[in-house]
Formats: C-alpha cells, structure tokens, sequence
C-alpha cells in the first residue's frame, strides 16, 4: 500500500500550456488556432517589421493582414480607426468642394473648369470609380502605389508633351481608331474587376493606364493650342481625387464581401463601355430636303412660278399659301382721310417789328 502511493506521488505531473496543449507536445503554430490565426500572423508581421518602429509595424500587419474569411467585417473597428477617418474626409471634402462649386454663383477659374471637365466625360470617370474599387482590393500597399502611379505617371506624362505624343499618334495606324481608346478602357477597366488573385492586379494596372492615355486625350483635344497650366491642373487633382479616394475608404472593407460588389461594377462598366462603343457607329439624323425624283416629270425639277398680276405664286404646278402679311394693312380697308386736317406751316411768318 504504501509503495503504491508512493509509486503514484513520485509520477510527474503534466504542466498544461496557455494555448492548451500539453508541455510534452509540440507546440501549435499560430496558422494552426482556427480562427486565431491571423493574430498570430499579425503578430510575426509585427516582430519582422522591426521593434524600433510601432507605426511601421502597425501598419505592416494592416496591410498584410486581410480581413477573416467567412466572416462579416468589424464596423466599430474600422470607424474607429484613424486611417478611416481621413479617407472619409478626404472623400467628403471632394464632394463639400463640389457642392459649393455649384451651388454658390461666382465666376469659374481655369482650375475649377478643368477639374469639373473630369465628370463632363461620364463614361471614364465611371471607370475610375471602377479603378479605386480595384485599388481597394489588392493586398499590399505596394501594389497600391504602383496602380496609382501608373494612372498619375500615364496622366502627366500625356498632358506635358501632349503636342508631340498626338503628332506621333496621328501617324500611326491608332490615328484612324482613336475613338475606340475610351470604349476600350471603360471595358479593360471592367473586366479586370471580373479576375482574382494576380491577374486581377496586373489587369487593373494596364487599365489604369488605359484610362489616363484616353483621359489625356480629351483633355489635350480640348485644350489643344493654348496649353492653360490651370486647366490641365485642375482635371489631373479631380481624376486623382476620383480614384484615390473611394480606394481609400473601401480598402478597410476588403475582403471576400467585396468580390459580388466588385463584379456588379464590372458588369456594368462592360455594358456602358459596349454602348458606347456602339452608338459611335449609329447614324445622326440628317434635316435635308429630299433629294429630285427622276421618275417625274422634268427629272422631279422644282419649278416654282411667280406671276407678275401680284397672285399667289405655285411650285410645281400647286398654289403656296402664304397667309397674310404680319405688318401690312388689310387691303379692303378704306385709307385714313386726311383732307380736313389743317396743313402745317413749316415757315411761319412773324409780325413786322415796330
């Protein structure tokens, strides 16, 4: 009895770990926690993004960390969150300058006309709201800076040799199909909503500079000649505003939520873009007179006969009725007589002076 004891006192005791495993186990890795796992991700995130910065780190596990599969987003974190807040702000700036722009009466600078041409040209500001919803979609912040950059760096480049680039242009084969770049691009633009993973990144790149090569386009052709500083300003800062900001705002949301929503748009930027595309081709209806019929007589010549007795004139044979006269008397009318008004003295005579 007492080796027993004795033999069951001395056995060591299992120590249990904080995650639930046992000390003589392996260790579960963060990936392995269920839903766990990406804090444990973050956390690594954290430790190589370097002790000496906690904002770079922050942000690295920010970035790199998406939202949890499955899962709906956590509002009252995201609200709460200061990056939100100023892509909120920025957002609603953009429209409180708008609003005013328009509903205050006051003479329109070349800057505020140009970056209010930016939403004149509907089909491809539809296409940069499509691009900020695609930036807001990638992964990294890096990816991020390269799609905007390519649409800034595609933008300037345009609007700062535009008269060389469109002489180039014009003698090339893509002069005589110009006006398919912008149906083009809403369609890129599009369909690169429709893909995943990398290939959606790389898409929304290429459409990102299809969308500022037709943009610059119209910009140029406009102001084509005068080359106004404040113009070309004004509509690069509004089409900057029309992608970075949405993207801004709606990279918090990301996640798989976002993929329905990101598809509906590039649906739609597909059939505007077909539209578009189509009615370039639609003929304009044309007011002109109809053309002689060689079927009648004289070869359907118009023979328009005016009589000398004063009658109505005739246009082929028929009688034009010309109504009448607007500012003449009625010709029944007796005229006004003026026999008994006493005739004026243009010259009076004066007294003979004393």
């Amino acid at each position: 009895m007492t080796k027993r004891r004795q033999s069951h006192r001395s056995r060591p005791k299992a120590r249990v770990r904080a995650d639930g495993t046992m000390a003589s186990g392996p260790r579960r890795r963060p990936a392995e926690t269920g839903p766990e796992a990406g804090q444990g991700r973050a956390s690594y995130i954290a430790a190589g993004a370097g002790a000496s910065s906690p904002k770079k780190a922050s942000a690295a596990v920010k970035d790199q960390m998406p939202s949890t599969m499955g899962t709906r987003p956590d509002f009252a974190a995201i609200f709460a969150s200061s990056g939100f807040r100023r892509s909120l702000w920025l957002l609603g700036a953009g429209f409180v300058l708008l609003l005013l722009s328009q509903g205050l009466p006051h003479d329109y600078g070349f800057l505020e006309l140009g970056a209010l041409f930016t939403f004149s040209v509907y089909d491809l500001a539809l296409a940069m709201l499509g691009l900020s919803l695609g930036v807001a979609m990638v992964e990294t912040r890096r990816e991020f800076g390269w799609i905007i950059g390519v649409f800034l760096g595609v933008l300037v480049a345009m609007l700062s040799f535009f008269d060389t680039i469109f002489g180039l242009i014009l003698s090339s084969p893509l002069g005589e199909v110009l006006y398919l770049i912008a149906p083009a691009a809403v369609i890129a633009t599009g369909l690169s909503l429709w893909l995943v993973g990398p290939w959606r990144r790389w898409a929304v790149m290429v459409a990102a500079g299809l969308v500022a090569f037709s943009f610059s386009l119209f910009v140029g052709l406009d102001d084509l000649g005068v080359g106004l500083v404040d113009f070309a300003s004004g509509t690069v800062m509004s089409a900057l505003w029309l992608v970075l900001a949405p993207g801004l705002m709606l990279r918090h949301f990301r996640g798989p939520w976002l993929v329905i929503p990101s598809r509906i748009v590039g649906s739609w930027l597909i059939v505007i873009g077909v539209i578009v595309l189509v009615s370039l081709y639609m003929p304009l209806p044309v007011n002109a007179p109809s053309l002689p019929d060689p079927s009648q007589p004289d070869g359907g010549a118009i023979e328009l006969l005016v009589p000398e007795d004063g009658s109505a004139p005739t246009l082929n044979g028929e009688v034009l009725d010309l109504g009448e006269p607007s500012d003449a008397g009625d010709p029944g009318d007796p005229a006004p007589d003026t026999s008994l008004d006493p005739p004026l003295d243009p010259s009076p005579e004066l007294p003979p002076r004393p």
